[in-house]
């Protein structure tokens, strides 16, 4: 009955999966982004995913790495996460403990952990010496049963909508949008997108990104807001980031930009649509609000130096 922590394997990663929808019920992934996610991981994150494993059973993960592309050096991440069924078993302790020494030995001064805003979850992150610095809401939107707007009749002059498809065989124009928007949000530990085939690797080749189901707004021929899709190639949907560009901010387009995307999902089968919001973006709480997306859960994000 002895929970032991362990690295990753390939084999793994259909278990990895089915903790974190139970543990994450509003999250989407599957055991292809899991893999992939491992395999594109960028040398100078110092990346680890581990494995809680108890009886030859999976029953937690973490997964931990250095925010190489902070603009502050020392910062790192762990986030712990243990099946419902098997939790006060020392699981996530363990993994958080394993991560931190990790983190520490690859020269990490403060750890962040996402901490679901729940009592229990709250008491294991204060008596390990963390600290809360901010919130944020997962919200989610029924797409089989809830209404949406309809597309305008006609689109502004120089308005068009894409897709991310659109962009195969030259994604950069993307590229350099998500490292805009991605400067503008609201995060302690924050990222400058600098280095485009990392970005290809993590972001372009991301098996969950549905370049279909992505929603790109241009003005006059070029790129000013954007939606991107994951799915689980099943039911479930999750915006992965929306943002306007900032000389194109206060017409509407990251509305239009979401309401294309969200009519072509439903169209396309998805039944349930996830997104998360930083609770201080009120911009994009609005939005997605005006939508019809109802918070269903709260993480708050903690902090402790390491050393």
């Amino acid at each position: 009955m002895t929970v032991i922590v362990r690295d990753f394997r390939p084999e793994d990663a259909e278990a990895v999966a089915l903790v974190r929808r139970a543990a994450l019920p509003f999250e989407v992934t599957t055991a292809r982004a899991v893999l992939a996610r491992v395999e594109s991981a960028n040398p100078a994150k110092k990346y680890r995913l581990l494995i809680a494993e108890r009886d030859g059973e999976v029953i937690g993960t973490a997964n931990a790495g250095i925010a190489f592309d902070s603009g502050t050096p020392g910062l790192s991440y762990a986030n712990p996460q243990v099946h419902p069924g098997h939790r006060g078993q020392g699981a996530g302790g363990l993994l958080l403990r394993t991560a931190e020494e990790h983190l520490a030995a690859e020269g990490a001064e403060s750890v962040y952990a996402w901490v679901l805003d729940e009592p229990g979850f709250r008491v294991f992150a204060e008596k390990r010496g963390y600290r809360p610095t901010r919130p944020a809401h997962f919200l989610r939107l029924d797409l089989a049963g809830g209404a949406l707007p309809e597309l305008p009749g006609s689109l502004p002059p120089g308005v068009e909508l894409r897709t991310a498809a659109a962009y195969a065989d030259d994604p950069r124009p993307l590229f350099e949008a998500d490292a805009e928007v991605t400067a503008d949000e609201p995060s302690d530990i924050g990222a400058d997108l600098d280095d485009y085939e990392d970005w290809l690797a993590d972001t372009w080749n991301d098996p969950l990104l549905d370049r279909d189901l992505t929603t790109v707004v241009t003005v006059d021929g070029r790129i000013a807001a954007f939606t991107a899709a994951h799915t689980d190639g099943e039911s479930r949907y999750h915006s992965g980031m929306t943002g306007t560009l900032r000389a194109h901010r206060g017409r509407g387009l990251a509305k239009l930009a979401k309401t294309d995307s969200l009519l072509r999902a439903r169209a396309a089968g998805y039944t349930s649509a996830f997104t998360n919001n930083d609770a201080e973006n009120g911009p994009m709480l609005a939005i997605n609000k005006w939508f019809g997306y109802e918070i269903c859960a709260t993480e708050v994000r903690h902090v402790r130096a390491l050393g």
